[in-house]
Formats: structure tokens, sequence, C-alpha cells
């Protein structure tokens, strides 16, 4: 294509395409961009990114992967690496160094590849990613230490694995400039030593600079982007091939430097980063040639199998000694483990370097790194749930509930189903009404539920169910369109909302398909009103000789039932269409109103009330925020308390 407007407009449309693609068959996104970049590049010769970028390729590619590590080293916080036991910290330690090694001699001995290569080629295939495991842990419904521990391991080990292979490519390349050995260690010290320093002083001074908002906080997301690449721009021109190092260091830093507000730097380097993957990846695969993909005989295939049945079991045997995990899990955790966006990222960079210095065996790095790639992905996609199933270490069918909102209603609830013996998990944006659901020790997500960082943090082990009991009309509208496509059909609600007739009638439009909670009348401030009166929830045995006729009876009708329970344990929600009829055995949960109750005047807490107001202003802005996370109006994420 002759026009570089119209075949960069097209390739933003394919990964846009991509991206839907992956969302809607719960795969990661890296597939399907890989997959379409080999298509429309070596495969039709339709994209050629060396033609329509020039020079500008690598720069770009470059600041692209500079972006990516930093992100990722944000995730870096030590304190959440401690907090998960010692098998993710064996995993993203020694499990790093086991798995580098290994394949470093497998590349050296069944791709004759260089020693110097194949260390770069090891180093680069031990990230895995939060990216490409957390699709797959949501519909594989593991046992929930397995998938706490394969989540942790995907989240820590991205900027460790990255750090692990600037470190490893900075001695390679520079070992190619030097005479002797000597020599090499020493410049390979002095661009450590360039990184480390530069990257440390530079998070601790753009640290100070956030803590104190010496800048004005609409310009820190800005700001923290271009103090990042100045110093990546410097750190190369001061020492070769530092800047990774230095950026890598920087992300870090700041991650665990007190008083640093980095959530909402985090999130907009989500969509950021977002945005250059999906670009990224279709002109890398663009930019394979015949030749290379016919570099992939049979020895790269045994290489692909060596990582998956050799490098991965014996990784996870040697980590999880003494653990107590029995035999199936572990085979469970050395079956997972598929690479991903830093591996490719990082892996075109490299190549791009060494070609241009002439290495001999930097064209095998690409095309390597994405068979590996797509052969993880693609073989434990389609295996996965099969062999959890019959290894026996599933989860029985999620019966649990994410309730949005941490209000005084949402806490109500949530209580009686706790004591029921159900899983729940509240999210809320108002870190008061937060902190009052940690108070009464209800687990609880502090952040945007649509957020990239609820994908990583925000735990869905054993939830089956999403309840809306938030005053922001627009998060219920857009979380339960998100959660239906993770949780299924008709495990996802919504509350009837008192907002005029062509709001409604928009809603119904959106949402006529979820099924209506409850009687479907009731709207959530007229729950809040009924609690601030007085109105309590209680649990009462149907019998024989004791129907709901009869409760109904001795409440004169001021009750609303909300959920039944059956004798095996199972729950069934009352909605419009399908009002509760409990049988002789079942536990009824039910509403039970105040005498005279007056729904005009709610009496709500301080947290409540400042939530309430703060919808109003909120719900027209909120609309913004997609399944890629970002939302200008909420709060910054937090880590979720892991201890609730």
């Amino acid at each position: 294509m002759t026009d570089p407007a119209l075949a960069l407009t097209m390739i933003g449309l394919m990964a846009l395409g991509c991206q839907w693609l992956a969302w809607r068959m719960r795969l990661p996104a890296i597939l399907p961009l890989l997959i379409v970049g080999i298509l429309a590049g070596p495969v039709t010769g339709w994209l050629k990114p060396d033609e329509l970028l020039g020079d500008l390729l690598f720069p770009l590619v470059s600041l692209a992967v500079a972006v990516i590590l930093f992100e990722g080293s944000l995730t870096l916080d030590f304190k959440d690496l401690r907090g998960h036991g010692h098998i993710v910290r064996r995993l993203v330690t020694t499990g790093v160094v086991i798995t580098g090694v290994i394949g470093t001699v497998a590349a050296h001995y069944l791709l004759d590849m260089r020693w110097e290569m194949a260390a770069v080629l090891g180093a680069l295939l031990v990230v895995t990613g939060p990216t490409v495991v957390m699709p797959l842990l949501q519909t594989l419904r593991a046992r929930g230490n397995l998938t706490q521990i394969l989540r942790w391991e995907g989240i820590m080990i991205d900027p460790v694995g990255a750090l692990l292979a600037v470190l490893v490519y900075e001695y390679v390349a520079l070992g190619m400039t030097g005479n002797a050995a000597s020599h090499t260690l020493v410049l390979f010290a002095q661009t450590v030593g360039l990184g480390l320093g530069m990257g440390a002083v530079g998070g601790w001074c753009w640290g100070l600079v956030l803590r104190h908002f010496w800048l004005p906080q609409k310009l820190h997301n800005f700001g923290t982007l271009m103090v990042m690449l100045g110093l990546f721009a410097i750190s190369n021109a001061l020492f070769h091939e530092s800047g990774l190092l230095t950026v890598t260091v920087m992300g870090v830093w700041l991650a665990n430097m007190r008083g640093v507000p980095t959530q909402q730097i985090i999130e907009f380097k989500e969509t950021l980063t977002i945005l250059l993957i999906s670009g990224l990846f279709l002109l890398l695969a663009g930019r394979l040639t015949v030749d290379q993909l016919s570099l992939l005989s049979w020895p790269a295939w045994i290489f692909l199998g060596v990582l998956m049945w050799i490098a991965r079991p014996l990784t996870v045997w040697i980590c999880t000694m003494g653990s107590g995990l029995t035999l199936r899990e572990k085979a469970l955790l050395a079956w997972l483990s598929p690479r991903g966006i830093v591996a490719a990222a990082v892996a075109s960079l490299f190549a791009l370097k060494l070609e241009a210095k002439g290495i001999e065996g930097a064209e095998m790095l690409v095309p390597m790194t994405f068979l590996v790639i797509i052969g993880t992905v693609v073989v434990q996609s389609l295996l996965s749930r099969p062999i959890v199933k019959m290894l026996g270490v599933g989860e029985p069918p999620p019966a649990g509930f994410l309730i949005l909102g941490a209000n005084s209603v949402a806490r109500m609830v949530a209580r009686e189903l706790v004591e029921a013996g159900f899983s729940v998990r509240l999210t809320d944006t108002n870190w008061d009404a937060v902190q009052e659901a940690r108070m009464a020790g209800l687990p609880v997500y502090y952040g945007n539920p649509l957020s990239e960082h609820a994908v990583q943090h925000l735990e869905l082990t054993g939830i089956g169910h999403l309840i809306p009991l938030s005053p922001y009309r627009e998060l219920n509208s857009l979380a339960a369109l998100h959660f239906e496509h993770i949780l299924g059909h008709g495990r996802v609600f919504r509350l009837a909302e008192d907002n005029g007739k062509n709001a409604k009638r928009q809603q119904d439009q959106a949402l006529g398909h979820l099924p209506l909670l409850f009687d479907g009348q009731v709207t959530y401030a007229k729950l809040a009103s009924l609690q601030s009166q007085g109105g309590q929830l209680r649990r009462t045995s149907i019998t024989e000789n004791f129907s709901l006729d009869d409760y109904c009876a001795i409440h004169e009708d001021r009750l609303l039932t909300l959920f039944c329970i059956n004798n095996q344990g199972r729950i069934r929600i009352a909605t419009a269409n399908l009002p509760l009829t409990p049988k002789p055995g079942e536990t009824l949960i039910s509403l039970i109103y105040p005498d005279s109750p007056e729904l005009t005047k709610p009496v709500q807490s301080k947290a409540d009330k400042a939530e309430q107001d703060k919808s109003q202003k909120t719900d027209s802005r909120i609309a913004s925020a997609t399944d890629t996370g970002i939302s200008a109006p909420l709060p910054a994420n937090r880590l979720p308390d892991t201890n609730s």
C-alpha cells in the first residue's frame, strides 16, 4: 500500500479487530495479533513495515519496548512478592534461572546457535506475563491456590524476566565489541552501573516530584512518560544499550517508593501499552520473511517441546519442594506457562539491534520467539480445560458473588451471603466505603472493576454471579456488559432504575436481556432508604407447616424476597420474571420492611452520602470506561487486600 496514512489506519483497524476477537474468544490478544500480522506480511505481502516506516521503525520499536518494560516494572511491588508465599518467590527467582539455563543449552545444541545468542534466546523465553495467563485462568476454574500461584507468577515474572533478558543482551552485545574478556566485563559493569544509577536516581527524583505534587496532577501521566523516555534516550546516548535497564530500574524504584501515587500512572500506561502492543505486533509479525519462517524446521519444534515438557516441569518440581502441593496440583503448574508480550517485544528489538551489528544467529530470535508464543498459547488454550478435569484439580461451578459497591446496602447483603456460606467480593471506588467493608471483615477490591488492573488483581476464583448494588448507574450498566462475557449468560443481574422514561428505555435496549433483581421495581435508592429506616435481612427456614404465605402473613407483606438456598447449598436469586417459591427444607433470605417506610429521605452514613453525591456527577463521565479499564473520574486503583 503506497498511502502511509491509509496503511496506518488499516493497521489500527486490524488491531482493533484482533483485540475484539481475543475478547470474544477469551484468548490472549497477542495470538490473533501475531497471526494477522503474519498473514498481512510474509503470507500476502500487503504489509511491509520497513518500507512504510523506513528509518523510523527502529526508534519506534525501541521507544515502545521501553514503555512496555516501564509499565511492567511499575507493578513490581516487593511487598506483594513477599506476601504470596515461597512458591511464587522461587518461581520468579530460581525458576527463571532454571528455565533460562535449559533454554540456552537447548538453543545451542538443537538450533546450532552460538552460546552468546543462545543465552539471549534462553533469557527472553523465561517470561510468561499476566496478559497471556489471565485469559486462560478465567476459563479454567482451577483450585484457588493454583490460580493464585499462576496469577502472581505471571504478574511478577514480567519485570524480573525482562530485567534478566536486558542484562544478558547487554553482556552479549558489549562482548562483541571487546577483544578480551576483561574488557568485556568492564564494559558490562559500566553499562549496568549507568543503568542502575540513572534508573535509581531518576526514579527517586521523579518520585519526589510526584509525592510532593510539584507538578499539577493532570500532568503526572504525561510528565512521567516524557521523563521516562528522556532518561531512556540520555542513558543510551551516554552508554550504548543501557536505556532499557534504566527505565526498568526507574519503574521498580517508583513502585516501591513510599508515598508515590503510581496507580493513576499505571492506568495511563495500560491504555498506552494496549495501543503500542496492538500496532507493534502487527508490524513486527509483518516483518517476518519467508526465509525466516523456513528456519522453523524440526529442531525448532523440538526446542519448543523442551521448554514445555522438560524446562517447565523441572522448574516446578524444584520450586515446589516442601510446599505441600499434591502431585496433580504440581502437574497443572507444570503444564501452564504460555509466553507473552514482553518476550515478543524485547526479542524483536534485540534482533533489530543485533542484526544491524551483523551478529550471526540474530535472525533466529524473532521467528523462534513467535513460534514459542503461538505454540504455547494455542496448545495450552485448547488442552488446559480437559487437563484440569482429568487431574481433578478444578473448582465446582462457582456460586460466589461479586457485588458492585461497598456501601451499607452492599455490606448488609454481603454479610448475609457470607454467613450463609458463600464466597463474596465487594468492589468500589469510594475509599471510605472500602475501609468500612474491610473493618467489617469483608473481602473488597478498591478500584475500577473494568480496568486492566482489575483483570490482574481482582480475584474472581469461586465467583459466579454479579449483583450491582452501587449508586453509579453507568458503572452498573458497563460492568454488567463486561462481566456477562466472563461469568456467562444468566449469572449477571441488573437493578431497576428510576431515572426517567428515556433513560429507562435506553437501559432496556442495552441490558434488557439481563434479569431484573428481586421484584423488578426495587432501585438502589429504595434499598438504601429501607435499610436506613430499619430494614433488616433475615433468614428463615420453610417447612411443611410454615410456608412462604405464612411468613408473609406474619410481616403483613412487609418483606422483599432476595435469595433462596436449597438443601444442597445451591442458591437461587429472585428476579422480576422468576419470583422465589421456596420449597419445604429451603432457606429464604428476605429484607424485612420497617412499619411505615418513607422512601424519600434516606439516612446515610458519611461514606454512603459522599458516594451518593459523587455518583450524580460521575455517571455522565463513567461511560468512557471500557474493558481496557480507564475511567477518568474513578480514583486510582490500589492493590486488593489479599488478607481480607
